[in-house]
Formats: structure tokens, C-alpha cells, sequence
């Protein structure tokens, strides 16, 4: 049972999204307006380190308004590759530079609103650069050890779907 759309309309636009009104063809022919969240991609990254701790940011979000910790994230410019996105996005965030990186997995962390993705990646190395050149985003950057991961996210303290999605598959790959 598949939605068609049929068409779209353009209500709001800036430089981060556009709201867009669709109609939406239903499997028995008849039609719904259903607003649309068109977003650019998001690139996230991380480091893990040799002893198995990984580098998290942990910050507040006003519109949720709640604290936990997170990947540094953000925003693929128009034209940039998505891994150098999440590289330039971890060292401007963390001050760290990572080494190379590896497609860790992509999410649509809202798919029936909005059709955000999300690519997520994740290094063995990193170079402290200096200071985060970003640090208004995060109250502090600290390694975190992944075995604590689980346990974390079950107590709300990852409250970032695509976070916490991120970090289970790193504690797959790396605690098994």
C-alpha cells in the first residue's frame, strides 16, 4: 500500500528548510494535504579511542528543552562531501580532528514529517587541534567509556534518537 505525491506547494522557506504542503494520493484514490519537512542531510561524527571510550558532546536543546549527550553534528553546506562535513563538523565542535572516517550507519529520524537524513561516522583516531572553535555548542566534550553506552541510554541520558542509534552500533562493533 503505497502513498503517491501527487504534487507540492511551497509554504515557508529559509536557508536550513523548507515546509511544504502535499497532496497525497492514498491506495484507494482519494487525496490528503500533508505538510512536508524537506531538511539538508546531517553529518555526525565520533572517535573512538584504544581504550574503548568515545568522544561525546553534552549539550542542552531548547526545544525540547533537555540535556544529553551527543555526537558533534550539523549541517552538509550545499556541495560538500558528507564525510568532510562530519569531519569539519567534529573538529569545529570538539577540537578534535579525526582520522579516517567510517560510515558508521544513516537514520530518517522522522520519516512521516520530514525527509532528514542523517550519516553518521566514525574514526579510530583523532589529533587534538585546540579548543573547539564551536564551543557554544556543547557545555563540555568528554570520552566516555562505550561499555557505559547501554545503561546511559536506557536512563534517558541519550535522548537523541539518531544518537543513541549511533552509539549501540558503535558498542556492537567495538564491546560485541
Amino acid at each position: 500500500m503505497q502513498w503517491t505525491n501527487a504534487s507540492e506547494q511551497n509554504v515557508y522557506q529559509n536557508r536550513w528548510f523548507r515546509v511544504n504542503l502535499a497532496d497525497v494520493e492514498l491506495p484507494d484514490g482519494s487525496h490528503l494535504d500533508h505538510y512536508v519537512i524537506r531538511l539538508r542531510p546531517v553529518a555526525a561524527a565520533t572517535v573512538v579511542n584504544a581504550a574503548d571510550e568515545v568522544l561525546l558532546l553534552w549539550r542542552h536543546r531548547f526545544i525540547t528543552d533537555s540535556w544529553g549527550w551527543e555526537l558533534a553534528a550539523g549541517v552538509v553546506e550545499d556541495g560538500e562531501d558528507i564525510a568532510a562535513a562530519a569531519a569539519r563538523e567534529m573538529e569545529e565542535e570538539t577540537g578534535w580532528r579525526p582520522g579516517p572516517l567510517r560510515p558508521l550507519l544513516t537514520v530518517e529520524p522522522a520519516n512521516g514529517l520530514t525527509d532528514a537524513r542523517h550519516h553518521l561516522y566514525w574514526a579510530e583516531e583523532a589529533q587534538y587541534t585546540g579548543p573547539p572553535q564551536d564551543a557554544f555548542e556543547s557545555s563540555r566534550r568528554e570520552w566516555i567509556p562505550l561499555k557505559l553506552i547501554p545503561d546511559m541510554i536506557a536512563r534517558g541520558e541519550v535522548p537523541a534518537a539518531n544518537m543513541a542509534a549511533a552509539l549501540l552500533m558503535l558498542h556492537h562493533l567495538r564491546l560485541g
